[in-house]
């Protein structure tokens, strides 16, 4: 909690304590009270005890100490990719997805009250979502852990001169003058969340299902070709496939990939039989209920 900027710890140490409570209600998020992981476990589970951590491994280790029954983990967004070294913390934390969720994103610039803001603090990744915005109005771009954590960190500082990029939340919680909203570069702007709980939770086959996994294909030419076709000759849609380097070596690259279905159904089943056999190792991370349509 010392990593937080003052303004922030009597929040984190009140939402903590309520967690410790009620940890069956607790949702691990990453981020200081008012960031946009904080919003989206209350639209995801109304009855949510949001617990803030400092980092992604702390909000994983939370599930995996029993402090709360899930975490909720941004893991791409529709204008900037995807979140950095999410694609290796899923699959070593050994937890399983459950669920997802879809939040669009809006972001205000917030500072003290009378201040001349000529740079903007944030996330990496809201700062990217906003670099149209901020290259037209001549603001520098300073990243920080996270999004509402920076709108405290300005609270802290007490320099006019450093305004934060935040949901408006932040601003609320600690007592930051609005000054612009939408810096969002495209009104689309969406982030997609997943729910990570212990265990594997297959959901009821009736309706719509996603099947994330990982794989890591042999050294050999035409490898992700082989690995893919089963996809294609058994009829299933793939949402989502993303490569990145595990090590060193460059010698062999591993896949994060999102599928429509579920392991039991009869195509998905066998087009993983086929990816077996071509992979160096595969792993199911989950399968969830679809909380949006595909295509």
């Amino acid at each position: 909690m010392e990593s937080y900027p003052a303004p922030a710890r009597a929040l984190v140490a009140a939402m903590t304590e309520a967690a410790a409570e009620h940890p069956e209600r607790a949702v691990a998020i990453q981020g200081a009270p008012g960031c946009n992981s904080h919003i989206a476990a209350l639209e995801a589970i109304p009855d949510a005890l949001p617990l803030p951590c400092f980092s992604f491994e702390d909000a994983l280790d939370a599930v995996k100490d029993g402090k709360a029954r899930r975490a909720l983990i941004p893991i791409e967004n529709s204008l900037h990719g995807r979140v950095a070294d999410i694609h290796f913390l899923l699959p070593e934390s050994g937890l399983s997805i459950t669920g997802e969720h879809f939040m669009p994103i809006r972001y205000w610039l917030m500072g003290l009250a009378g201040g001349q803001v000529t740079g903007a603090m944030s996330h990496p990744q809201a700062l990217g979502q906003c670099r149209h915005w901020l290259r037209a109005h001549g603001l520098k771009s300073l990243p920080y852990t996270d999004t509402a954590g920076a709108a405290a960190m300005v609270a802290e500082l007490g320099d006019g001169s450093i305004g934060a990029i935040a949901p408006r939340l932040a601003a609320d919680l600690y007592g930051l003058e609005l000054i612009a909203d939408r810096l969002e570069d495209s009104d689309d702007n969406t982030t997609r969340f997943v729910m990570l709980e212990e265990g594997a939770v297959t959901p009821p086959s009736g309706g719509p299902r996603m099947t994330s996994f990982v794989f890591e294909v042999k050294n050999v030419p035409a490898a992700l070709y082989k690995a893919l076709g089963g996809f294609a000759t058994n009829g299933v849609n793939m949402t989502k496939l993303e490569s990145y380097q595990r090590g060193a070596s460059f010698a062999a690259t591993a896949f994060y990939c999102d599928v429509e279905g579920g392991p039991d159904d009869a195509n998905l089943g066998r087009a993983l039989e086929e990816l077996e056999f071509h992979t160096k190792s595969h792993r199911i991370l989950g399968t969830y209920p679809q909380a949006r349509p595909r295509g």
